[in-house]
C-alpha cells in the first residue's frame, strides 16, 4: 500500500414539468426545471476533464459517488446518491452533519474507503452517473468504471484531491444539469468566506500549517490541497519550508519526527480523531515547536476537521464559523 493510500485511510431523481398554460409557458417551465430539476436544454452534455471528456445523454438518476467529498454538491443540488465513498470519520452516515438536511430522510449506502475502488460494486449499483473529482484512482480504473456509466474525473492540470470548491461544484452541477443553482451555492460559500477574512485582517499573511498525523509521521498539507486552500483563503500562508518541499505531484508534505521544525509558523492547525489526539498531546518533539510553546496549536473537534478536509459548498461555512474563533485565539496567543 502506498503513503498516499495510508493517508486517506487515516483521513477516510430530477423531476421534468411541463408548461401549465399557453402563455408564457417556456418561461414558466424553464424556471420549475431549474428549482426541482435539470435545465431544460441542459442534455446532452460534454464534460472535459483529466483524461478527455464524458458525456451524459439525460439527467441521471442513480448517482454513485466515489470522490471523497462530491456527495456535497450533488446533495446540495438536490440528488441523493444510491452510494457514496466518504471519508472514513463519516463511515456511518456517508455525510458530514452539514449535509445531513439535504438527505430527504433516506439513508444512505456507503461504500467503505480503503483507498481502492471495487468495480464490481460499483458496476452493482445499476448507477447512471460516476461521479469521481474529488478522488485519486488512476486513468486504468477510470476506463473500466466508464464501461458501467458516464464517469466524472477531475480537471486536466489539478491534483487528486486537490479541485477548488468552486471548480469540483460547477462540473458535478454541468452533469446533472444544474448550473445556475451550483452559482447560488458557489456565491453562499464564497460569502461566508470573504465575511470572515472582513471580519479578521490579522489572518492576512499569518503562517500556519495543517498537520495530520499518520504511520508515526505527519503530513502537512499545501495549497494544493482542500484543507490547504481553505486556510489560503482565510488569508494564512503555508510556511516557506514547507512550500519549498512541494514536488508538485502530491497534496502534503510528509515530516517525520526530525523535521517538525518546518512546520513553526504562527498558528499550527494538528488533525486528530480520539486515538491520535493523545499522541499529538503527548508527542515531546511538537509539544516543542515554539508556536506550540506560545499557545498556537488548535485541535478542531472531528466535524471541523471533516468541515475543513471537504472544503465544499455546504461543508465551508460551517467550518467558518466554528474554526475561525479558534484560529483567532490562536493568532492572538503567538503575536
Amino acid at each position: 500500500m502506498s503513503r498516499r493510500t495510508t493517508l486517506l485511510a487515516a483521513l477516510a431523481v430530477g423531476v421534468t414539468l411541463v408548461p401549465l398554460t399557453a402563455c408564457g409557458s417556456e418561461d414558466a417551465a424553464a424556471e420549475n426545471a431549474a428549482a426541482d430539476g435539470a435545465a431544460a436544454g441542459a442534455f446532452p452534455v460534454t464534460i472535459d476533464h483529466l483524461w478527455g471528456s464524458t458525456t451524459i445523454e439525460e439527467e441521471p438518476e442513480r448517482v454513485v459517488v466515489l470522490g471523497v467529498t462530491d456527495s456535497d454538491p450533488v446533495l446540495a443540488l438536490g440528488t441523493v446518491p444510491v452510494a457514496v465513498q466518504p471519508y472514513t470519520f463519516y463511515s456511518e452516515t456517508g455525510v458530514g452533519p452539514w449535509a445531513e438536511e439535504y438527505l430527504q430522510g433516506q439513508e444512505l449506502e456507503v461504500i467503505p474507503s480503503t483507498g481502492e475502488v471495487d468495480v464490481e460494486q460499483v458496476a452493482a449499483y445499476d448507477p447512471d452517473l460516476i461521479v469521481g473529482v474529488s478522488a485519486g484512482f488512476d486513468e486504468a480504473v477510470y476506463e473500466q468504471l466508464s464501461q458501467i456509466a458516464p464517469t466524472l474525473v477531475r480537471p486536466a492540470g489539478t491534483r487528486a484531491y486537490g479541485v477548488p470548491r468552486d471548480d469540483a461544484t460547477r462540473m458535478i452541477a454541468r452533469a446533472l444539469g444544474k448550473e445556475d443553482e451550483a452559482e447560488e451555492l458557489i456565491a453562499e460559500a464564497d460569502a461566508a468566506v470573504a465575511d470572515a477574512v472582513a471580519e479578521n485582517p490579522q489572518f492576512q499573511g499569518a503562517t500556519a500549517t495543517v498537520l495530520l498525523p499518520f504511520s508515526g509521521v505527519y503530513g502537512a498539507y499545501l495549497p494544493a490541497d482542500a484543507r490547504g486552500q481553505f486556510m489560503t483563503e482565510l488569508g494564512f500562508e503555508v510556511p516557506a519550508p514547507i512550500l519549498a518541499e512541494d514536488d508538485g505531484e502530491t497534496f502534503y508534505v510528509e515530516l517525520s519526527q526530525e523535521r517538525l521544525d518546518l512546520a513553526d509558523g504562527d498558528v499550527l492547525v494538528v488533525l486528530t480523531d480520539e486515538a491520535s489526539r493523545a499522541v499529538v498531546e503527548q508527542d515531546a518533539v511538537l509539544q516543542q515547536l515554539p508556536v506550540v510553546q506560545d499557545g498556537g496549536l488548535v485541535l478542531p473537534d472531528l466535524d471541523v476537521r471533516g468541515a475543513m478536509t471537504y472544503n465544499t459548498v455546504l461543508s465551508a461555512p460551517y467550518a467558518v464559523e466554528e474554526l475561525t474563533p479558534l484560529l483567532r485565539d490562536a493568532l492572538a496567543a503567538t503575536s
